[in-house]
């Protein structure tokens, strides 16, 4: 799979499939999409002492390194566990400038996120814990009930339906947690009747810049 490094209209990198005509993140902003789907509308939706996160797509680290951040911001313990089927080559990742362009010192900190070994839970600092798995989400086995938040980071409909399936979810739905939730970009209308028939209730957000609206799931 080839893949081309982009820089998006925030100034941040991103990550582009000529085969696919897709990108990683939104060409509006990586680094702001990022922080509004799955930090602002995700993660600060949780007052607790222990989080423990999924993410479907780690990708090229970004909600990681952010999560990262925000962890050790709030003081909040956070178990972040991310699947990639075809992970970021060294070169790519190693070319991305999200550390010049988010308040802090945080190279380090994005260097162990990459370099760390896959399928091993790694301190990444004294608040997270990141465990990276290559697999497809179809091979990946969860625990059930044992996530507060989902991150669906997923390609987007257009390109990988498959991983917007009724199977899929209902997967999603079994890991989370009661009370827990699925906060995605994605706002397709064939999608989140997909997240109402295995149970889930969808509000509406506002989207990130560019975008008029995200999802929110919650497992009631």
């Amino acid at each position: 799979m080839k893949r081309e490094l982009i820089l998006t209209e925030d100034g941040s990198s991103s990550v582009y499939i000529p085969e696919m005509d897709e990108t990683y993140h939104s060409r509006h902003g990586a680094i702001q999409e990022a922080r509004h789907v799955f930090i602002e509308q995700g993660l600060r939706r949780l007052d607790q002492p222990y989080v423990k996160i999924f993410e479907m797509g780690f990708g090229t680290g970004l909600n990681a390194l952010l999560s990262a951040i925000e962890a050790e911001k709030l003081t909040m313990n956070i178990d972040y566990v991310g699947i990639e089927a075809f992970p970021v080559e060294k070169k790519i990742y190693n070319a991305l400038n999200y550390t010049s362009l988010i308040d802090g010192e945080c190279d380090a900190m994005f260097a162990t996120i990459h370099n760390v070994d896959w399928e091993f839970p790694a301190k990444i600092n004294e608040y997270f814990t990141l465990t990276k798995h290559a697999v497809k989400v179809e091979d990946y086995v969860f625990e059930k009930e044992s996530f507060d938040v989902v991150y669906y980071d997923a390609f987007g409909p257009r390109v990988q339906s498959e991983l917007w399936s009724v199977d899929v979810l209902n997967k999603m739905y079994e890991a989370l947690k009661q009370g827990g939730f699925l906060v995605t970009y994605c706002a397709q209308g064939q999608f989140k009747r997909n997240l109402k028939a295995v149970g889930f209730e969808v509000q509406r957000l506002p989207g990130p810049p560019g975008k008029r609206e995200m999802t929110l799931a919650v497992k009631c």
